[in-house]
């Protein structure tokens, strides 16, 4: 079954790179903006909300209720009075938590966790435990009698609660639980993906059995139909009362892990993990171990998530856990009431555990493994409402007066969520790098309500060591910052609950790198290279240095020997446009001559025949003069390696050749002005080439001298060549050149006749 696919993307990853020219202005002063989600999630909130659309605002009130000494907490429920009930593994327990924070431990199985929980109108309690786990049924006596309290239990659980067993499903794992207006209880298990029902007189069934090896979640939706979500193939079903399944959607997803359903009869369902392509229906399921525990961070301290990690095993190790070996991030999709699904919301971080909606209708998300949750409105568009002091965040309950109650795991917590917001919020932005020393200007905020400001400087990238202090910025002035001159600058604000929301926007903070000089990496000369100049980006207007591009693209070339190629690489710490000159001097000479101003491209090519022959050094100016006025502009030169010029082709002197006997005698000298004899070669008639070595063989000198024999070429039509050639019958063409170290060639011919 295909979506109607409309993206919707928490983090943007953009995965391809558009190799386009990024082309730098970097004149004067220059600002950095902060306004952007994925800008605003790198910094650290206490009581502030971050919108998907970018800005700040007031979170809602949450306080810490509990700490458990159990590593997790699977399911909450509360009763009417308000009271909690959290069901917990690494111990296995079940907690009771007043409204006023106080707690007990009320059950304590075998077993090694509690997996679900719910608490009926009349306060009695139903849970889950696993592995090979049963439904117990726990109620609260009027009377406390610890002569009844179950041998064996530790004197830390309340003796006024009984325990009793209520149904064995004798199945392997028992995921959820789920009581309708009529009190029938709904367990959904696995290994093999029944869903049971269980009337208030005890009887018991298996209302649907799906193909698939886990049910993991339930719901019922407004017209008294069971929603089930499923591992393996990420179904979710729609059972009717008479236990008639059909599957409502098919998710891109393996696991559905969350299920919650709107007054209107809209399903959100959360999806996690990877569905492999053409995989059939898990017929087993592969135990996934829990994360280890983490140290929850100290308040203000930014969270890393680390991934690929294996875990460290657990008491309750083997123990599959929803959702918590879960790759790939999580989805949440709505079904309509037709039928019609849709992807809702996306991200690629952060994995979903549990849904539920506030008391304005907005759906929370509360997810792992970086313990945030969030709201979200409608498609594309949400709110990272807060960041718990946990890892995952994996349950909700009502709360009196509107609010709800949050477990998390790693630790296991609850929390108490709104329905007020705080009454005051604080964010620290990102740690922003200006690359250089740099004077900081005025704040330009775009907000509303009571809003304060506040910036700190320093020249090192942490600022707790030795930044200067937090300074307030006179929003009523001219917000203009106060902090020293530095590299590195901070921004911070507190929203204060007032008639009018507050609420940040946008912060633009106005600053004016000190201006340094263009840095060379190398200089580089190569003869024989000719470079092809780049097209120009469009509307450059035709001044010097105009949008130059961010990134040095290397230029095509072509071979040319009677060019040089002049390449620099330089970079420029203040991001400035730069223009270049090129100059040349001979060795022996103590003046530069200009060849070229002006330049924008970093290459250059010239006529090699321009300078005589002989040994050069090429310097490279560069200037930042079109991004400053005169007084401030800087610059920096390189000088290059020494190369040679060599255009002139060698000499040949002296050629002669004669008959002696059936060879012929050649002999001439080969010379130089400026570079050494390379190779020498003759012909005869025009037959091929042929390499000549010469006198002392070995070639080292600008001036060389050759002497060699070669036999005379037979004439079938002459008796021998001699005689042939005593008769005057017969001439031989001898065709000699020579080369010099740069490849210049200059060649010579003589004529043997005879006499």
């Amino acid at each position: 079954m295909n979506l109607p696919i409309r993206p919707r993307k928490l983090l943007v990853a953009a995965s391809l790179l558009i190799f386009i020219a990024h082309f730098a202005v970097a004149e004067g002063t220059r600002t950095w903006e902060q306004s952007k989600f994925e800008d605003l999630i790198k910094g650290t909130g206490q009581g502030v909300a971050i919108r998907s659309n970018g800005g700040l605002e007031l979170a809602p009130a949450f306080k810490a209720l509990s700490t458990t000494p159990s590593t997790y907490i699977w399911a909450i429920a509360a009763d009417q009075g308000g009271n909690l009930y959290a069901a917990t593994g690494a111990p296995a327990r079940i907690y009771r938590i007043t409204p006023g924070g106080e707690s007990s431990v009320i059950f304590e199985p075998q077993e090694l966790q509690v997996q679900s929980l719910v608490v009926d109108k009349s306060g009695v309690i139903y849970a889950a435990t696993n592995p090979d786990g049963k439904i117990y049924r726990i109620e609260h006596r009027k009377t406390a009698d610890a002569s009844k309290a179950t041998p064996g239990k530790p004197p830390a659980t309340d003796a006024s609660w009984s325990a009793t067993p209520y149904f064995d499903p004798a199945t392997k794992y028992i995921w959820d639980l789920l009581l309708d207006d009529a009190g029938n209880l709904y367990a959904a298990t696995g290994d093999h993906g029944e869903i049971f029902r269980v009337t208030p007189k005890g009887e018991h069934s298996v209302l649907f059995k799906s193909d698939e090896a886990h049910i993991r979640v339930l719901a019922l939706d407004p017209k008294g139909n069971l929603i089930a979500g499923s591992d393996g193939s990420g179904l979710v079903y729609r059972i009717s009362p008479a236990g008639e399944g059909f599957v409502l959607y098919s998710a891109p997803k393996k696991e559905i892990t969350a299920l919650a359903i709107d007054a209107a009869g809209n399903i959100y369902a959360a999806g996690a993990g990877e569905k492999r392509p053409g995989a059939a229906p898990t017929p087993g399921f592969a135990p996934m171990v829990m994360p280890a525990p983490t140290q929850a961070p100290a308040a203000g301290q930014a969270t890393i998530t680390i991934t690929n990690v294996t875990p460290i095993p657990q008491p309750a190790a083997g123990i599959p856990t929803p959702a918590m070996g879960a790759t790939g991030g999580s989805e949440i999709y709505r079904i309509a009431p037709d039928g019609s699904p849709s992807r809702l919301w996306t991200s690629r971080e952060d994995l979903v555990y549990a849904l539920a909606f506030d008391q304005r209708g907005h759906l929370l998300a509360g997810t792992g493994n970086r313990g945030h949750i969030f709201s979200i409105t409608g498609d594309d568009n949400f709110t990272d409402l807060v960041k718990a002091s946990a890892t995952q965040v994996t349950a909700f309950a009502n709360a009196p007066s509107g609010g709800l109650y949050v477990s998390t795991s790693n630790l296991g917590k609850v929390f108490l969520l709104g329905p007020a917001v705080e009454s005051e919020g604080s964010y620290e932005s990102d740690v922003f790098d200006a690359h250089i020393f740099s004077r900081w200007g005025r704040v330009e905020m775009r907000s509303a309500g009571k809003i304060e400001m506040f910036t700190r400087s320093g020249n090192v990238d942490n600022p707790d060591r030795n930044w200067s202090p937090w300074k307030r910025v006179d929003l009523l002035k001219d917000a203009a910052v106060s902090v020293p001159p530095a590299r590195f600058i901070q921004w911070k604000t507190l929203l204060h609950a007032a008639e009018v929301a507050p609420r940040l926007d946008s912060v633009l903070l106005n600053y004016l790198p000190q201006n340094v000089a263009p840095d060379f990496d190398e200089v580089t000369v190569q003869a024989g290279v000719r470079y092809l100049s780049l097209p120009k980006p469009a509307d450059s207007g035709g001044s010097a240095g105009a949008n130059q591009p961010h990134f040095d693209q290397p230029p095509p070339t072509t071979h040319d020997s009677d060019s040089i190629g002049v390449r620099w690489t330089v970079h420029d710490d203040n991001d400035d446009q730069m223009v270049y000159s090129v100059y040349y001097r001979g060795d022996g000479e103590t003046r530069w001559l200009l060849l070229k101003d002006q330049l924008t491209d970093k290459f250059y090519s010239f006529d090699a025949s321009l300078l005589p022959d002989g040994g050069y050094t090429v310097k490279v100016v560069a200037s930042d003069g079109p991004s400053h006025s005169p007084d401030q502009a800087l610059t920096a030169e390189r000088e290059s390696a020494r190369f040679e010029v060599d255009t002139t082709a060698p000499q040949i002197e002296n050629l002669t050749a004669s008959v002696q006997g059936s060879e012929i005698h050649v002999g001439f000298r080969a010379l130089d002005s400026f570079s050494a004899i390379k190779r020498a070669e003759y012909s005869v008639d025009a037959g091929d080439w042929q390499f000549v070595e010469p006198v002392g063989q070995l070639s080292d000198s600008k001036t060389e001298s050759y002497d060699f024999r070669v036999a005379i070429p037979s004439d079938p039509a002459m008796p021998t060549p001699a005689k042939a050639i005593a008769a005057g019958q017969l001439e031989h063409v001898i065709v000699v050149r020579v080369y010099d170290r740069y490849d210049n060639m200059s060649s010579a011919k003589t004529v043997v006749r005879g006499k």
